[in-house]
């Protein structure tokens, strides 16, 4: 059983959520189904693909900055690859580190394996000779 993609009430996309998640919402009535699969039901309600919330969710926020920053959001961004040597990585690295003044930003922060992370210490890529396979850029909400 797949996702479930959930719409505004104006009809624009908001998130999925889990088809149990679906089937709550339509229970309690603040969805109802948008679309569904032919044929196939649970209890009484047809298997949604898609379901419309009854009443319009303000989403300002989305057209903000974009997602606040995060250990786990920049390993997500960069898809858990080190920027360094490509490898799997599980740590972050700050490009300017803390200890100079660098920050928790998304432009200041990169995935990396324990190994490199350790190798590049307290310095600059260019201090450490270790260039940057990748650019780290601040992700907007439709890329995540």
């Amino acid at each position: 059983m797949g996702a479930v993609l959930v719409l505004n009430a104006d009809c624009l996309p908001l998130h999925r959520v889990s088809l149990r998640h679906a089937i709550r919402m339509l229970f309690r009535q603040v969805a109802v189904v948008h679309e569904a699969q032919p044929d196939d039901h649970i209890g009484v309600y047809p298997v949604p693909t898609v379901v419309r919330l009854v009443s319009y969710v303000v989403t300002r926020w989305r057209r903000g900055r974009g997602p606040s920053w995060s250990r786990a959001g920049v390993l997500a961004r960069d898809g858990r690859v080190c920027a360094y040597c490509a490898g799997p990585a599980s740590t972050i690295d700050h490009v300017l580190p803390r200890s100079r003044g660098g920050r928790n930003v998304w432009e200041n922060t990169v995935a990396a394996c324990g190994k490199c992370n350790n190798r590049k210490r307290d310095r600059t890529p260019a201090e450490a000779r270790m260039p940057l396979l990748v650019t780290p850029v601040a992700p907007r909400w439709n890329c995540l």
